[in-house]
Parts: structure tokens; sequence; C-alpha cells
């Protein structure tokens, strides 16, 4: 149940600031426990891959490290999240060419904008000049798949040290994750007895939780 919330969650997270939104390119996730090959073994040499999203016949498949993904949502300092990365490559793919340029979410004005700074990123990663993991120099996919994992986890970090490429993903994305306010939803304790479940959900006794 709990990798289930984490594969839902990261398909969501990307999307706060759309209200409707499917993703007509994926039917299954498989969850291998550990790295794995191009060939999906989980033994042997070559096990380099922690996410992949298929092509071919496994259009529409996506494999995922089980342990990456809780990894992923475990550290809130390592601007990596594996899950939201795949996602990140499914949105890509949207527009019909995955080129790491989401023209369906950027205005057309920002389009050229994007495709320069993301030639100059790159340049800065490749001459050890930036904190943007090293990964996102591949290409221009998987810098907008890395970029993306840092504007999700880190967005105030990521304004601070790269305010442009923070504001023209702030577009693409619809939402402004710098400056969300988090708001806690009261729990109505009345009538909440000492031996029943806690209402917050821990599946503890309310005695043994948030009585205390």
């Amino acid at each position: 149940m709990k990798d289930k919330l984490l594969v839902a969650s990261s398909a969501i997270i990307p999307l706060f600031g759309f209200a409707k939104w499917k993703y007509t390119n994926l039917d299954t996730v498989i969850l291998l426990p550990n790295r794995f090959d191009f060939h999906f073994n989980t033994r042997g040499p070559n096990r380099n891959v922690i996410g992949l999203v298929g092509t071919g016949r496994l259009k529409g498949v996506m494999h995922l490290s089980q342990y990456h993904l809780r990894l992923g949502f475990a550290n809130k300092t390592d601007r990596k999240n594996v899950g939201i990365h795949e996602f990140i490559h499914l949105i890509d793919m949207m527009d019909g060419t995955t080129d790491g340029i989401p023209k369906f979410m950027l205005k057309q004005p920002s389009v050229i904008p994007w495709v320069e700074l993301i030639h100059t990123k790159i340049e800065e990663i490749s001459k050890k000049d930036s904190d943007i993991n090293p990964y996102g120099a591949t290409n221009k996919v998987e810098f907008f798949a890395v970029a993306s994992e840092y504007f999700f986890e880190s967005p105030r970090l990521l304004k601070k040290k790269h305010p442009v490429l923070y504001d023209l993903m702030r577009k693409a994305f619809n939402h402004d994750y710098a400056n969300r306010k988090l708001e806690l939803i009261p729990i109505n304790y009345d009538n909440v007895g000492r031996n029943d479940p806690c209402p917050c959900g821990s599946k503890k006794k309310f005695k043994h939780c948030c009585l205390k």
C-alpha cells in the first residue's frame, strides 16, 4: 500500500497546477526491488538503472526501483526523486516528441528562452559550476527531468540559486511552489474514546497517540 501511495504521489505532484489531467501514455507501473539493467535483471553486472519508461513493445510501462522510490521521498535534501523523474518523462512525451520541451505547458514565447536556458545550464553542469544533478547534462530530456526533481523537492533553493530557471518552470507547471503555504487541517477529537482508533490515521489507539 505504501509503495502505491508513493507512485501515486510521484504522478500527482507535477500536476498540482492543473485541474484535469490523464496520463494517457501509461498503463502499468512495475516495481523491482533495487537497481536493474536494461533487460530488467536485478542480479548480475551493469545494473545501473533505477527508473525507466518503456518504448516500443513496452510502451505504457514504467519500471521503478522500489528502494530508490522510497529513498526519493525519505531523503528531502538530495533533490532527487526517481518517481517524479520518470513521470516527468511521461509529461515530456505528451506532445508527441521526447525532447525536454513540454510545448503544451510552455506558452510559445517561453519555448525559445527555455531551450536557450537548457543549453546554458547543461554547460554549467559540464563545467562543474552548478549544484544541479550532473545527470542533467546528459541531454535536454534528462535535464528537464532532473531540473523538475529539484523544482519539486527544493523549490526555494532552486529559486535562490537559479531564479530564471525557477521562473520558467513555475510557468510551465502553473504553480509557484517556492511561495506555497501549507495549511494544517484540524482534526475533530470530539467524542473520541480512549480506546478508539486515533483520528489522525496512525492506526494506534487514541490513548496511545494524540491523546498524549
